[in-house]
């Protein structure tokens, strides 16, 4: 780590890279949204897709990435494959920013829809 002006150490590049990766991943309002749905309990992949309102195979390549990752964990119960959260930190992060940005959009301001323009 290296020592900005501020005083505060800078982070390995290493775990830039992580942190880049899993923003990515969670760049997507179809797995921002699965994510959403698992904080509120394990779910299986139907159940999931019928949730968010997604073709099965693409919310199961979805939790295959977010499993991949290791945002998510899954186990087997016969047939069904159930997820849950992996990393609840994450789930944190998910909950505050969605919190703000509902909180945003229900006062009626603006501030929402101008994070689009910061987009990569």
């Amino acid at each position: 780590m290296t020592e900005s002006a501020a005083g505060f150490e800078d982070p390995p590049a290493e775990v830039l890279e992580q942190a880049a990766a899993a923003f990515g991943l969670l760049a997507s309002s179809a797995r921002l949204h699965l994510m959403w749905a698992l904080s509120q309990g394990e779910s299986d992949v139907t159940h999931l897709a019928d949730r968010v309102g997604g073709a099965l195979p693409a919310v199961s390549q979805h939790l295959a990435k977010l499993k991949l990752a290791g945002l998510v964990r899954a186990r087997r119960e016969g047939r069904r494959q159930v997820y849950c959260i992996g990393d609840p930190d994450v789930v944190t992060l998910v909950r505050l920013m969605v919190g703000q940005l509902t909180a945003r959009s229900q006062l009626g301001s603006g501030s929402a829809r101008g994070l689009r323009r910061f987009g990569g």
